[in-house]
């Protein structure tokens, strides 16, 4: 079973509630069908009911929640939420009712509020619009600071990592990560990979050095954040710093890192900043053809996915069911 079809299937059994904020575009529309008649998770759409009808007027919406948050009778109550997280920071009881009429705003606060699991948005939304409202209702998880991103790659025709498939952190978020933000996109992404393959971690913290081939400040940032990661999450296999060839062929690792739990086994690969994160996952998905399944959202105490806005129906079906298996991990 591919890792798209694994996700979509375990999924249907979580009974997660995953709002889909932009319900006036098409995709959106005819993903919510989409998920509905599959039974991936239990979806609710965000508009105007007659608006989000016409965009897709030969979509069969039977079982999909739809709410207009300018006429929702909870608006009120998530008027009050909001004002109450907010009026130290100057929120007032006029703005925050305004912003409840957003659907991303509005969509936030129904996961804050436990009225539904995760939110999905971005496909006409920019990224720093959906995120907004997230860091300041939502916010990050306990013991996190940074909020990232990771991409599934699912590579073909490929021995390593979990059958071609790794995860790749960060690659759209973070420019230059310190070494304890690293050390937290780390555990992050290991919580990640836990939800979505339920598989154990092998964690790389790559480099241009292995076990002290060079000596770089860049070097020592990767170090110490491995350092932290090991203090802060004992229990995970994770080694650094590495070189990627040491972290994914056993061959190289049997040279380069012999004593490694993770050299030559590792499935997921840290990278030491942004340049290198995005530059790696766009080499790999045009180089090799694969599947760059994301980005997906870590760090944030609730799920919240943020999609390209050049994402296809079944991105956003895929994503929606992604949220729904972080949110089954968080326990929510």
């Amino acid at each position: 079973m591919d890792l798209i079809r694994k996700i979509r299937e375990r999924a249907k059994s979580t009974n997660k509630t995953i709002v889909l904020a932009e319900g006036v575009d098409e995709r959106v529309v005819r993903a919510a069908a989409i998920i509905r008649e599959e039974k991936l998770v239990n979806v609710v759409l965000l508009g105007n009911e007659n608006k989000i009808k016409e965009v897709a007027a030969d979509v069969d919406l039977s079982g999909v929640e739809i709410i207009d948050p300018v006429a929702s009778p909870k608006a009120e109550e998530y008027a009050a939420l909001l004002y109450n997280l907010r009026k130290e920071k100057g929120m007032t009881e006029e703005k925050a009712r305004e912003l409840v009429k957003d659907p991303i705003w509005y969509g936030t606060l129904m996961v804050k509020a436990g009225d539904a699991d995760g939110m999905v948005a971005g496909a006409i939304t920019a990224t720093a619009d959906v995120f907004r409202p997230a860091f300041q209702i939502v916010k990050t998880a306990p013991g996190v600071s940074v909020v990232s991103s990771a991409f599934m790659m699912v590579v073909p025709n490929c021995e390593y990592g979990a059958n071609g498939v790794i995860l790749f952190a960060d690659c759209a978020i973070n420019p230059n990560p310190n070494a304890q933000q690293l050390a937290e996109i780390a555990i992050a992404s290991s919580r990640t990979w836990k939800a979505l393959m339920d598989e154990e971690p092998y964690i790389a913290m790559l480099s241009f050095s292995t076990r002290g081939s060079a000596q770089h400040e860049l070097v020592e940032k990767v170090t110490e954040a491995t350092r932290i990661v090991r203090e802060k999450a004992p229990e995970l296999k994770v080694d650094g710093e590495i070189q990627a060839d040491a972290a994914l062929v056993p061959k190289v690792a049997k040279t380069k890192a012999r004593d490694s739990q993770v050299a030559g086994r590792a499935n997921i690969l840290i990278f030491p900043d942004l340049n290198a994160g995005n530059i790696g996952y766009k080499l790999v998905q045009r180089l090799a053809k694969a599947e760059a399944v994301g980005p997906i959202s870590q760090g944030l105490a609730m799920p919240i996915n943020d999609l390209s806005r050049g994402c296809s129906t079944e991105d956003i079906v895929n994503v929606a069911a992604i949220t729904a298996l972080q949110a089954s991990s968080m326990n929510l």
